[in-house]
Order: C-alpha cells, then structure tokens, then sequence
C-alpha cells in the first residue's frame, strides 16, 4: 500500500486518467482491486467456448434449436467476460476489457436462463398437459419475455456502468442500481419458475404413483425413463447454480462499484464464474436432444403427426359405425 500515499493530494486515478498500473495509478484503485489471475481465467474461457460449442453441435444435430441457441450464446457471452478478465490480469486499468468483462458477464447468465424456460413447456406436453395449473404454452409466453426485461434492464446499467467506469463514478453507480435492478427481476422469475416447475412435478409423481399410469401411459414410460430422469436432475443443478449466483451477485453490488466484496476475486469465482460454468456443463452434458428427444423439432412433428392420424382414424370409425 506504499504506493497509495505517493498519489498528488489531488489527484485521483480513473479509467479515464490511466492506462495502465504506475506510482500514480496503483492496482488498488481500480474497480476490482487486484490483478485477475490468469490461469483461472484461461480455464474458464476455455471451458465456456467450449460447452458453446458443444451444446451449439448437439443442438444443430438433434435439433432443439430454440434451447441450443439461447444456451450457446450465454456460453459464448460468458467466454468472451473472461477473455475480457485475461486481459485484465496484464493490465488492469484497459478500459475496453473493463466494458467488455462487464456487459459479458452480466448478460451471459440472462441467456442460459432463457433455455431453462423453454424446458417446462416440452416437460409438460411430453408427460401429461391435464396435470398442469396452466396451459403449456403459458410457460415460454410469460418466461421468455420476463426474461428478455431482465436483459434490457441489465444490457442498460451494463452499458451505463460501462461508460462509466470510463468517464465517472457517479454514473458507474447508476449502471450498478440498474443491474442491480434487473437482476433482482431475475431471481423473483426463477423462484416463480422453480415453484411451477416443482409443482408440476410433483403432482406428476402422485399423479403415477397413484395409479394414473392408465390415463397416460406414454408420460409415465417417460417420467421414469432414466435418461428423463438425469436430464431432470441436470436442469434441476443448472437452476440452483444460476439461482445461487444472482443472489451473490444482488450481495456482490449492494455496496456500490469497487466494494470489498466485488474486490474479493475467491468469492467471485466460486459464486459467479464457477456456479454458471456448472449450469453450463449440465446443460451441455445432459442436453435435451440426447436426453429428453421429445424437445427436439423432429420428435415433435412425429407425436402431432401421430394425434392427428389417430384422431382421423377415430373419426372415420366413427362414420363407418
């Protein structure tokens, strides 16, 4: 900390007045406070472009495009936050990875969350609609746009801080109440998802247990097929890991930009970097066209086809009758 008493009383080093670390622009005075470690940061790049890629290939094969893309992006998002994060450990005062770490890693986890939305809808149908509180189609209709608002709202302050972090502190605050905003929208649309998501379930489990295997028989083969049940237990993992780090990240920006706990990197690996690399290796380990190929476009096609000739084959019954 000797470097901090050789600042000029009035001089105050910002992005804006530095470009790299010197006597005048110590470490201490950036926004996180310390160097990034690279070795960590190197992992986690890798191992989110590559669960992009991974989950970008299964989903084109399998086609479950909607998940696919929405989860690919939020690995790519998270890819390029920590490529941001690697330059940083060399120089933590370049602005342009500052902005780039910042809006990255922000959006990226909005993206997943939006794959795990689309996941209820294709649960429901593929087992049993009449179990449902609400219609299958309400899912991905109330979901999908509440998760959208919560990536504007925090593409905004994003993009507010950002500026900020290179112009003043002032507005880097306003864009840090703006995230915190959005993501605070974000953890009320999860727990909501989880409590139907978890009802659902469960009244599915008395539902066969009780006996109801007659009335669907094709949903009670899937609800206790094992790979069913592996892709249940991942997207169950994915949801407790995003859910885990928005509620760090609500605490990590309670305090304002550059607080202890946002200049505290262990807590922020474990709690934002490794609990969404998690989510994202479940997802892409365990993807629905692998494990749950009703959510595939194909299969999909196949089961209305079917209804449809059965529901044909009834009428011309029917009318033969």
């Amino acid at each position: 900390m000797e470097s901090l008493s050789a600042i000029p009383p009035n001089w105050y080093p910002t992005y804006e007045t530095c470009d790299e670390v010197s006597l005048y622009c110590p470490v201490e005075y950036t926004t996180l406070g310390y160097y990034p470690n690279l070795g960590v940061n190197v992992f986690l790049a890798i191992g989110f472009g590559l669960t992009a890629i991974l989950t970008l290939t299964v989903g084109i094969w399998k086609r479950t495009w909607s998940f696919s893309l929405a989860v690919a992006a939020g690995c790519f998002l998270e890819c390029a936050g920590y490529i941001g994060r690697c330059l940083l450990s060399h120089n933590p005062w370049n602005g342009d990875a500052f902005k780039l770490q910042i809006v990255s890693i922000v959006l990226a986890p909005t993206l997943v969350c939006a794959g795990l939305y689309l996941t209820l809808k294709h649960i429901v149908e593929a087992i049993d609609r009449t179990l449902s509180r609400l219609p299958p189609r309400f899912y991905p209709i109330f979901f999908i746009p509440a998760d959208v608002s919560c990536l504007v709202i925090q593409a905004i302050g994003g993009g507010i801080a950002a500026a900020g972090g290179v112009v003043n502190y002032e507005l880097l605050m306003h864009g840090n109440r703006v995230i915190m905003a959005g993501v605070s929208l974000q953890v009320v649309v999860l727990a909501a998802f989880g409590l139907l998501g978890g009802d659902y379930l469960w009244r599915a489990r008395s539902h066969f247990k009780n006996g109801g295997s007659d009335s669907s028989p094709s949903g009670a083969t899937l609800f206790t097929d094992k790979k069913f049940r592996l892709f249940l237990i991942a997207v169950t993992g994915a949801y407790a890991a995003i859910l885990i780090r928005c509620i760090y990240r609500i605490a990590e920006m309670a305090g304002g930009w550059g607080n202890p706990i946002m200049q505290h990197e262990s807590s922020f690996v474990v709690l934002e970097s490794f609990m969404l690399l998690v989510a994202c290796v479940l997802l892409s380990a365990f993807a629905p066209g692998l494990f749950f190929p009703q959510m595939a476009t194909s299969k999909r096609e196949e089961g209305e086809t079917e209804k449809r000739v059965a529901g044909e084959s009834d009428s011309a019954g029917v009318e033969t009758a």
